[in-house]
């Protein structure tokens, strides 16, 4: 029986395009850099956002302070009134391709507390982003519960700013093992092509938590796994695009955009990022393959967008 994705016009008419081997649009290609820049900012997120100019980041990838009163930065009277200040400025500063990502969780029970549903019907209602997709983290380790379901995920809101986001399907998929794709290629209707690329990893995505033993853990309380960060960054912007995390906590969204070639701009208010930073890039400063980088502390935001602009026109005339 068909489902309602069968009569959908977008849907057909990107079908369309792969049968005739067209580009979408949105098709943006990714500038090869010879090196990526990564600049971190020790001050407060709202007041930083307001010294970035318009249309400057291809992707915001944020996991918020929730409200659970973890520590000082955690802490928030009014959560919503707080957010309203920075969700404000997302749009502003993200490209006509641009894409967001924010965490969060439906858990919450007070309403003091920091709640997605909250957040994401404010950019509804309140702002000119648009709702993509609806991203849940499963996990099969965590708290248990009494009066309640015991929690076992938590959701990603995924916003873009227009209708011609930028998206790579092909570079996060989830690759089928040789037995599977062996049974697949009998049947003539499948693409043995789109075989071969994998399967649409789908909207929820089994990623373990950390545990307290991890080899990731670099000491932040809230450190997310690697591999999550890593397929919102592959998925939602190119090389050479600029990743903006102004909640950057442990520094993992600048770890894997040192690993992908994107540049990143890494903002918090706490001052031990620094460290975490650094044992992020120490985990993986063995790797031959590392792309070469640069981290830039305390410079203006201009001197760095200034220097990512060269780095790619080099490359861009290089490659001319």
């Amino acid at each position: 029986m068909a489902n309602k994705s069968h009569f959908n016009s977008g849907h057909i008419a990107l079908n369309k395009l792969k049968k005739d081997g067209a580009l979408h649009s949105a098709s943006i290609s990714g500038v090869k850099v010879p090196h990526t820049i990564h600049a971190v900012f020790i001050q407060d997120a709202i007041e930083f956002l307001k010294t970035l100019p318009d249309s400057s980041v291809q992707l915001v990838l944020i996991d918020p302070p929730y409200n659970l009163d973890l520590d000082y930065w955690d802490t928030f009277p009014n959560y919503l009134d707080w957010a309203k200040q920075w969700l404000d400025q997302i749009f502003r500063v993200l490209t006509d391709s641009g894409n967001c990502v924010i965490f969060g969780g439906f858990q919450y029970q007070d309403l003091k507390k920091g709640d997605l549903l909250e957040v994401l019907h404010y950019t509804r209602h309140q702002t000119e982003l648009r709702f993509v997709n609806l991203v849940i983290w499963y996990y099969k380790n965590g708290m248990s519960a009494h009066r309640f379901f015991a929690n076992r995920h938590e959701e990603a809101v995924w916003l873009s700013k227009t209708k011609k986001y930028y998206f790579d399907l092909d570079s996060v998929r989830t690759p089928f093992d040789e037995a599977t794709k062996a049974i697949y290629k009998r049947d003539k209707r499948l693409n043995p092509e789109s075989i071969e690329k994998g399967k649409n990893p789908t909207n929820v995505w089994e990623i373990g938590r950390l545990n307290g033993n991890s080899t990731e853990r670099v000491g932040h309380p809230t450190q997310k796994p690697v591999e999550l960060i890593r397929r919102f960054v592959r998925g939602l912007s190119f090389e050479g695009s600029i990743v903006l995390d102004f909640f950057a906590g442990s520094g993992t969204a600048g770890r894997v955009c040192l690993e992908e070639r994107r540049h990143s701009i890494l903002v918090d208010s706490d001052n031990k990022l620094h460290d975490y930073l650094e044992r992020h890039i120490e985990q993986i400063k063995s790797n031959m393959f590392l792309p070469e980088y640069k981290l830039i502390r305390d410079a203006s935001i201009d001197a760095v967008l200034k220097e990512i602009a060269q780095v790619n026109q080099q490359q861009q005339k290089a490659t001319a």
